[in-house]
């Protein structure tokens, strides 16, 4: 599969005081077109500053970020605005990340001004109702106002508001922390359903490792800014080589997971 997205050499310093904190240490990681890659850490790994810098929201100390092979920190402001419509975002609050003030139309069609011919009146309408429909809502959802809808309702509002500039790339950054498990699970789908059916990539922050159990084909995981650990996640996950690795799944074992292992090892599964 080809590169769309190349981390290298990636680092971000943060002046605290008389002291230099490096959130981001040196991380160099690739995603291919159409896969889910998780990178999984606990508070204070530099996960969110990570993709704070892949969607150019900061500037990294040093470092490139290539998206289909240019560096998106060398594109001009006018080439990168529009530059942007390739690159979308999912946040971990549904119920901040949509403003109150406005009807559910506006807010999934905002990302348009990105494009260099976005659609007006009618068709835009149609491509946000399409899009509510695509994502478990009705096209009629477009006349309300985000207080009408419940946390899971609001997740996939941000999704379709992500999806209106058909980009390459959506990074969810912690973007069902904030939901029940049966919700959880159905967001987890739903983003599994867009992978397949618009071939967008998707890098998939969290700090828990039973999501990135549930939906990526490959993992990566940060302690203290370092990238310790990557690869697939069978590989990762079944087999992990790195002691925090290790804890991190152990502090969440899935029935499942725990079952892959005992069998590994000739046990019975669980019942």
């Amino acid at each position: 599969m080809s590169k769309l997205l190349e981390i290298i050499g990636l680092s971000r310093e943060f002046g605290l005081g008389d002291a230099t904190v490096r959130a981001v240490d040196n991380v160099s990681l690739s995603l291919d077109k159409g896969e889910i890659l998780g990178v999984v850490g606990e508070s204070g790994s530099g996960k969110s500053t990570l993709a704070r810098i892949v969607m150019a929201l900061d500037k990294p100390t040093s470092g490139n970020i290539l998206f289909e092979g240019e560096d998106i920190f060398a594109l001009t402001v006018a080439r990168l605005r529009r530059f942007r419509a390739n690159f979308q975002m999912v946040f971990q609050d549904p119920y901040g990340s949509l403003d109150p003030r406005h009807k559910v139309s506006r807010i999934i069609a905002e990302p348009l001004h990105l494009e260099a011919s976005a659609p007006t009146g009618k068709d835009r309408r149609d491509r946000v109702g399409a899009l509510l429909e695509e994502v478990g809502l009705s096209a009629s959802d477009m006349d309300k106002y985000p207080h009408e809808f419940s946390g899971g309702q609001r997740q996939r509002i941000a999704i379709a508001r992500a999806l209106i500039t058909r980009p390459k790339l959506i990074v969810a950054d912690e973007a069902t922390s904030a939901l029940d498990l049966t919700v959880q699970a159905q967001i987890l789908k739903l983003i599994r359903d867009m992978r397949d059916h618009h071939g967008v990539s998707v890098l998939f922050i969290t700090h828990n490792i039973g999501v990135v159990d549930e939906i990526c084909d490959n993992v990566a995981v940060m302690q203290a800014g370092k990238l310790v650990e990557n690869g697939p996640v069978r590989q990762v996950l079944d087999a992990p080589r790195e002691a925090y690795t290790q804890r991190l799944l152990s502090a969440e074992p899935t029935l499942e997971r725990i079952g892959r292992r005992k069998r590994h090892a000739g046990e019975p599964p669980p019942t």
